[in-house]
């Protein structure tokens, strides 16, 4: 018989498959794996660092890699910490990985041992997979047949019996993200100056100022904001400017560093930035505003009129949150 027989959902007392039943749930994920909350399955050194980690509640969706299987995912809960230990290191410095893994020895193609009780298992596990490459991101890399998803890094150094929390990498991935992008073009109705001053960080220009609602699931941020037709004048201008967002400072100084002469002119300012966002500030309205570091490197000055045009371009998102709830901070994905 090609098919599997009963399909999801038949009455009358059909006996569904496991592997169907899996189909159900990869469906509802879409085929992605990773965990389902930002702030899920975080692995943090404690406060006194230990020769352990703890990995925080939450959920997550697993793909079934057993031989065979396709269009298959698994769902699984960790309600309440784990605690898993990690071994010393001798002379030399070794990388491990943490992983949330489905051990099913049911599953077509797997040889996992047999739980005492099939009725309870366990057959999801935190596990540490010790001495992999330092450059190691995914345990697809040095384990491609596991049902797992990776959540950390530890890098220990050599000669180290204890975890804490600047040796871990969060790999954590969400397996669905959100996002949602919002415009808000702006033009200024009155002139607005900013004079060489005495380098310090003013509010400007004041109708860049927008007030901004945020989503309750958003954790980051990107923003970028365009100034076209910025007037410079008097002479060279020489400033930087900043987002502002709430309470937050985000990203790198964009600097106007003008050298076309001392007359009137006008040129484009893209001020850009990836903000994380606390908890304290989703769903609510916070304002959005830049700030201006007038230096008096230069003596030209700065305006805005209505020649000018301001575009905030904001996108909100989804990402694990980072590590650092109570146990200390953990640095954020990657090498």
């Amino acid at each position: 018989m090609p098919w599997d027989s009963v399909p999801w959902f038949v009455e009358g007392g059909a006996e569904h498959s496991s592997e169907i039943t899996r189909v159900l749930a990869y469906a509802a994920f879409g085929g992605a794996e990773g965990i389902i909350g930002a702030g899920d399955l975080k692995v943090r050194g404690f406060l006194a660092p230990t020769a352990s980690v703890q990995v925080s509640t939450g959920a997550c969706a697993i793909t079934n890699r057993a031989a065979g299987a396709t269009y298959q995912s698994y769902v699984a809960r960790l309600p309440t910490a784990d605690t898993v230990p990690v071994a010393a290191t001798g002379i030399t410095a070794r990388s491990d990985l943490v992983v949330a893994r489905i051990e099913n020895p049911y599953s077509q193609g797997e040889n996992w041992a047999l739980p005492a009780n099939p009725k309870v298992g366990p057959y999801v596990y935190t596990r540490i997979i010790s001495g992999v490459p330092k450059t190691t991101t995914d345990i697809s890399q040095v384990r491609p047949g596991d049902s797992a998803i990776t959540l950390a890094r530890i890098d220990l150094p050599p000669n180290t019996s204890t975890v804490n929390s600047s040796m871990i990498t969060d790999l954590r991935q969400l397996v669905q993200t959100r996002r949602e992008r919002r415009l808000y073009p702006l033009i200024p109705r009155d002139s607005e100056f900013a004079f060489a001053e005495n380098n310090q960080w003013y509010v400007w220009p004041n109708a860049a100022r927008v007030n901004v609602p945020i989503p309750r699931w958003a954790t980051r941020c990107h923003v970028v904001t365009s100034i076209g037709g910025l007037k410079l004048f008097n002479s060279y201008v020489y400033c930087s400017m900043q987002h502002r967002f709430g309470d937050l400072w985000g990203g790198t100084e964009t600097y106007v560093d003008d050298d076309q002469g001392t007359g009137t002119r006008r040129t484009t300012a893209i001020v850009s930035a990836t903000m994380t966002i606390p908890a304290s500030m989703r769903g609510t309205v916070q304002p959005l505003y830049l700030m201006t570091y007038m230096s008096n490197v230069h003596t030209g000055d700065l305006a805005v009129d209505d020649r000018s045009s301001i575009n905030h371009d904001i996108e909100f998102y989804t990402a694990p949150d980072l590590p650092f709830d109570g146990f200390g901070e953990a640095r954020p994905g990657g090498l």
